[in-house]
Parts: C-alpha cells; sequence; structure tokens
C-alpha cells in the first residue's frame, strides 16, 4: 500500500473569515508537477445570501490573468451551515489556479477555511507546502498509547 500523503500536496489556502459579503479569493495554486487540483471550503454559519465556490485559471502566477472555468460554481445552500463543499479540477489547462468563494445576502456567512490538495502528481513522494506543519504516517500500527 502507497500512502496518499506521499502523492498529495496540501495547502492551506485561505484562512478562517469572520461573516461577511465579500468574495474571498484564494492563494493562486502553481499546479506544475500535478494533473488535478481539489479545492475543500469549510463554511461556518451561513447567515443569508447562499455563497458558492468557483474555479479560476491563468498563466501568471498573480492570477493577473485569470479566467473563471465555464460551469464550476458549487452553490450551497442558507441551511448548509458548517458543511463543506469539494469542487474538484482535473487536467486544467493553465498553470495557476486559484478559487472564489462567493458570499452574497445582507450578512454573508464565515469561512473557517479552505484546503487544497494537488494530486495525481508526476513524482512522489511530494514536497508538502510550508502551510502543513506536521504530518505522519503510519501502517497497521499497534494498539497503544498514541
Amino acid at each position: 500500500m502507497e500512502y496518499k500523503t506521499s502523492h498529495t500536496k496540501t495547502v492551506r489556502a485561505l484562512n478562517a473569515t469572520v461573516v461577511g459579503t465579500t468574495t474571498l479569493t484564494t492563494s493562486a495554486i502553481d499546479t506544475a508537477g500535478a494533473d488535478a487540483v481539489r479545492c475543500i471550503v469549510l463554511f461556518g454559519t451561513i447567515t443569508d445570501g447562499p455563497p458558492s465556490i468557483k474555479a479560476r485559471q491563468g498563466k501568471q502566477s498573480n492570477m493577473s490573468d485569470g479566467a473563471d472555468l465555464a460551469g464550476t460554481a458549487v452553490a450551497e445552500a442558507n441551511t448548509d451551515d458548517n458543511k463543506i463543499a469539494i469542487l474538484d479540477i482535473v487536467q486544467p489547462r493553465e498553470r495557476y489556479v486559484d478559487f472564489q468563494i462567493v458570499r452574497g445576502g445582507a450578512t454573508g456567512c464565515v469561512i473557517d477555511g479552505v484546503i487544497v490538495e494537488l494530486y495525481y502528481t508526476r513524482t512522489s513522494p511530494v514536497t508538502q507546502d510550508a502551510t502543513v506543519a506536521a504530518y505522519e504516517k503510519w501502517q497497521s500500527p499497534e494498539e497503544g498509547t498514541a
């Protein structure tokens, strides 16, 4: 068996954000060396104006040429408090990708954070992003004190 961690680069792409209505954009993700990128948005309280996430891509690392990817908007409902939304892109056509969380309504919603995973990597083990403080890999560990 192989560890998923050896083949998946994990990035904390957006920190927790208080309730609001502004659109939030993750850091630009360099997909070089990976064929797929998955965004996991952790929602807190959604007060109104159901939020959605969408993907953008561009050739520039600062996403100055970023363009929406058609059909990628994933909508949450006002009743989806404390749930997650996942947007998975395989083989983006440009090197850089970011994700936008569109918050609406009069008060909007809370974002608990955004995790991005790069997978189907061409080399392994991958070097984890600087936002990953620690990780361990175990196979068939014995029972006992952790």
